[in-house]
């Protein structure tokens, strides 16, 4: 049976670790110099629906490392385009042989369906507003290797909550190791019902995120926003931008994330963006290693189960 990560929802506290664990191992080898010893070749199929630069890129990357070999698909360039169903293109590609699936797609649940059909591991790379849980995965690395440890911190997850698959995913992930999570941000941008998701709501950006050890921001997303949910990009950068004024109310030692793509002079200024506060990059960097983590935890499943 195969091991999917399909939702951060789903996994164990125990399983997170196992999979950051295995990251920071990662880096710390090929950052040193070393090698990842080769293993049985793979074949991964990268099948996105969605526009992604820093996603796509780090699956090659991470697959490079080990060794796998990706083939690509996009939605525009697929059967889809001409009528196929989700369903069809699935089987279709689970019969040319394909190993395993990572897959981003514009509707919440679609790596669900993928796993019903797909003879293999499944992942989720950003499903719809529902979860993006190996990019969670990276900002969990990045906190771990500021502040030493999850558990106890204060998160403030500011900004487009509403529609952010990504503050699904980290609310969970965080929630799991034991923070304290707060959604910051206007009212229209915050989940009407969040007794289901596991944080505290705040409206005003100052008490949000007082004594913060960690301020994570999201992008605006427009092209996921119904008319009239935000007056005006200016009214917002106003009353919730991260600058050097508004971070004075988080921790002292507080830091600074931001899953991308970043707007510069929105969700954060320029110099909070380049100051020492700031992991932006730091993410982006550990986005490799944790997939890298995550590609290893399904194959291992899989070979375990052939093994017993």
């Amino acid at each position: 049976m195969s091991r999917h990560l399909l939702a951060m929802r789903l996994l164990e506290p125990t399983q997170i670790t196992e999979i950051l664990s295995t990251a920071a191992e990662y880096k710390e080898l090929i950052v040193g110099g070393g090698r990842v010893e080769r293993r049985n070749e793979k074949s991964v199929g990268l099948l996105f629906f969605e526009n992604s630069t820093r996603t796509r890129v780090s699956f090659e990357q991470a697959s490079h490392y080990l060794g796998y070999h990706t083939v690509n698909f996009s939605g525009a360039g697929s059967s889809m385009s001409t009528g196929e169903t989700l369903k069809d293109t699935i089987l279709t590609l689970r019969y040319e042989r394909l190993e395993a699936l990572v897959m981003r797609h514009q509707a919440s649940g679609s790596p669900v369906l993928a796993a019903r059909y797909f003879d293999g591991p499944v992942i989720n790379a950003g499903d719809g507003q529902h979860e993006h849980p190996t990019q969670a995965l990276g900002d969990a690395l990045t906190i771990l290797e500021r502040k030493g440890d999850i558990q106890g911190l204060r998160v403030a997850i500011v900004g487009d909550v509403e529609h952010s698959r990504v503050a699904r995913s980290n609310a969970w992930l965080l929630h799991k190791l034991g923070a304290e999570v707060r959604f910051v941000g206007p009212r229209t941008l915050l989940p009407s019902h969040t007794g289901k998701l596991p944080g505290t709501v705040y409206y005003d950006l100052a008490t949000g995120i007082a004594d913060a050890d960690v301020v994570m921001c999201l992008r605006l997303q427009r092209e996921r926003m119904s008319d009239g949910l935000l007056s005006s990009t200016g009214e917002y950068t106003r009353m919730y931008q991260i600058n050097r004024s508004t971070l004075r109310y988080a921790a002292a030692e507080a830091i600074v994330l931001h899953p991308g793509p970043l707007n510069r002079g929105v969700e954060v200024d320029d110099h909070i963006a380049d100051s020492d506060s700031s992991c932006i990059n730091d993410q982006v960097t550990n986005g490799v290693f944790v997939r890298m983590a995550v590609l290893d935890w399904v194959f291992r499943e899989a070979k375990e189960a052939q093994l017993a």
